[in-house]
């Protein structure tokens, strides 16, 4: 089933890539979990390909969305070059550290076509980070995201905060829309 996410990322990224190139796109889910949003871009006729560190959501995500699904690691990443239409990075880029985020960026960017979209959705925070258990976490606001993305090369296309129909203070996910340059 689509959400707002699915919806906005086929949107902007079918307004760029509509004018070269008719679909399927290549999209990569990174992060991919489970693989829900696999099965649901696979389920549209889109060619995706799945990334996620963890050995048990890689397995569930083959499984349950029957795409590739690569484990790595995003500090450790080894992805094609100018391979895919677009990016989906949903709850997944909050976690790397600030100080590799720079270098992750540009590795996502040298991985899109011309003009492909990154879609990001991250909670949102004053710009604190660190450990939450065993995992790292960044909660960024909007401009000190707007500053790593596009020191990455990209141009924001739009942003928006989620879930949809609350007060600001209540909608904890920054959503971003980017375009390679």
């Amino acid at each position: 089933m689509a959400n707002d996410q699915h919806v906005i990322l086929l949107r902007h990224g079918a307004g760029a890539w509509n004018s070269w190139r008719a679909p399927p796109y290549s999209i990569l889910d990174l992060g991919c979990a489970p693989g829900r949003d696999l099965r649901y871009f696979r389920s549209l006729g889109h060619d995706v390909v799945g990334l996620d560190g963890s050995t048990e959501f890689v397995a569930m995500a083959r499984s349950y969305s029957e795409c590739e699904v690569l484990q790595q690691d995003f500090l450790a990443m080894a992805l094609p070059e100018s391979h895919f239409d677009g990016i989906f990075a949903n709850a997944s880029l909050f976690h790397v550290p600030s100080q590799e985020l720079p270098r992750v960026l540009a590795e996502l960017s040298e991985t899109l076509r011309s003009r492909g979209v990154l879609f990001c959705s991250n909670p949102r925070g004053n710009n604190e980070e660190g450990f939450s258990g065993d995992r790292y976490s960044c909660f960024f606001d909007h401009n000190t995201w707007r500053d790593y993305v596009t020191a990455a090369g990209f141009f924001q296309v739009r942003h928006y905060y989620r879930p949809p129909g609350l007060p600001c203070h209540k909608q904890w996910w920054l959503a971003t829309v980017w375009r390679k340059g």
